[in-house]
C-alpha cells in the first residue's frame, strides 16, 4: 500500500469514525477527531466553530444510537500534500441527502483531524452523483 492510499484510508476511517453515535454524543472522542482550529459550512449554511460543534454535535440528528444515522456513499480522496487529504461523498440522513466536502490534516506528532467541512443539499428527486 503506497502512502497516498494509507493517508486517504486514515481520513476516511476517521470521518466514518465521526459519524459514529458514541463519538458524536462524546465531546472528548469528537473533540480528537476535530482540528483545533476547525470551521463547518452546514446544510442550512450556518458556520460552525470548533467549539460550537462539539457544543452541539450530542443534539444533532446522527447523534442516537435509536434515530436515524449518516449513510455515506461513493466515498473517495485525494491527497492534496504531505498531511493533507480532501474526501467527498453523499450522504442520507432520514431521507435527507447531502453532498460533502472534508478536509482532513495532521503533522508529524499528530493524528488525523478534521480542518474543514461542508455540506450541501441534494435537490428531492435528483439522483445519486456516482464517481
Amino acid at each position: 500500500m503506497n502512502e497516498e492510499t494509507t493517508q486517504v484510508g486514515a481520513a476516511i476511517a476517521a470521518e466514518l469514525q465521526l459519524m459514529d453515535p458514541d463519538v458524536r454524543v462524546s465531546r472528548s472522542l469528537a473533540g480528537q477527531l476535530l482540528d483545533p482550529e476547525f470551521i463547518e459550512v452546514g446544510a442550512s449554511g450556518r458556520r460552525w466553530t470548533y467549539e460550537e460543534m462539539l457544543a452541539a454535535l450530542p443534539e444533532m440528528s446522527g447523534a442516537s444510537a435509536k434515530g436515524p444515522r449518516h449513510e455515506p456513499s461513493n466515498m473517495t480522496g485525494v491527497v492534496l500534500a504531505p498531511g493533507l487529504v480532501h474526501l467527498t461523498y453523499e450522504s442520507d440522513l432520514g431521507g435527507n441527502r447531502a453532498r460533502r466536502s472534508s478536509l482532513w490534516r495532521r503533522d508529524d506528532e499528530s493524528a488525523w483531524r478534521m480542518y474543514y467541512h461542508q455540506a450541501t443539499p441534494v435537490p428531492a428527486g435528483e439522483e445519486q452523483n456516482l464517481p
